[in-house]
């Protein structure tokens, strides 16, 4: 007697799955709201009210006649503006219960600052350690807005800019995760990890912010403030920009496959060992 053949459940179809679509062809407008439909991780029950969620969660969508792209694949990295962003916390994971206590933004495009953030944010706990680091404490944001308030001010300075990060996994998670609990939606920003980016532009032993300051001769102060902490990594994600190979790296998609890429220059000296 044969053994009842297993039934191996479909994988449920995702935004995940629409958005690396459009990481490789234009989507037909009507289409793409279809696919909307069919989306298991939508919120609303119109495609059409789905697809200005998307907007305004940061995805940077356009439309070419009737199809639908994602900007940063035409975009060239020159006319691109990058939201580099730093956060302090008073602990690791907002779903845990922690907040953002401080965060600092800088608009960089094409060699130049446009525009900066810069918040603190009122908390009734800060633990020893981070008091410690941060020399932040609870004093100083005794009169500092609510997270809530900062948050949607933040939403409306970041659009949808490509968001970039000095260890984007904890930023860009903390900041959404945060987003979500006031009901401001979720990042769906095109994002960059200046650490990854650095590793494959940068010759360093380690790659640190702080290290990083040293190897660069970066002259800013207050480590481990969120501002100034987002001002050093434009400076270090500047440095990255001029060192890739800019024959091959033109738009911003480009970029981002890049600082994903073998291309880690420690490996390469490794093998040429």
């Amino acid at each position: 007697m044969k053994s009842p053949k297993r039934i191996v459940p479909k994988p449920q179809f995702k935004l995940q799955n629409i958005l690396q679509r459009l990481l490789k062809e234009p989507i037909l407008y009507t289409e793409f709201l279809e696919l909307l439909n069919e989306a298991a991780d939508t919120f609303y029950e119109t495609p059409e009210l789905e697809f200005e969620l998307l907007l305004s969660n940061g995805l940077p969508l356009e439309f070419e006649g009737d199809f639908v792209y994602l900007k940063t694949i035409k975009t060239p990295i020159e006319e691109q503006t990058f939201c580099i962003v730093d956060i302090e916390t008073n602990g690791g994971s907002a779903k845990k219960g922690y907040q953002i206590i401080e965060l600092g933004a800088v608009k960089y495009k094409n060699g130049k600052i446009l525009d900066k953030f810069e918040s603190l944010v009122y908390a009734k706990e800060i633990p020893a350690y981070v008091q410690e680091v941060t020399k932040i404490n609870l004093k100083m944001l005794e009169d500092a807005p609510r997270l809530e308030k900062v948050l949607k001010e933040f939403k409306v300075f970041l659009e949808d800019d490509v968001f970039v990060a000095h260890d984007i996994k904890f930023d860009y998670t903390f900041i959404s995760d945060s987003f979500e609990k006031f009901h401001l939606g979720k990042l769906l920003n095109r994002k960059i990890c200046s650490i990854d980016l650095a590793k494959r532009t940068i010759e360093s032993e380690k790659y640190g912010l702080s290290f990083l300051k040293e190897v660069l001769n970066i002259e800013v102060d207050n480590h481990h403030r969120a501002y100034f902490d987002a001002l050093t990594t434009a400076i270090v994600f500047e440095k990255s920009l001029s060192n890739i190979d800019s024959s091959k790296i033109k738009t911003v998609e480009d970029l981002i496959s890049f600082s994903k890429s073998d291309n880690v220059i420690n490996n390469h000296k490794k093998e040429n060992k």
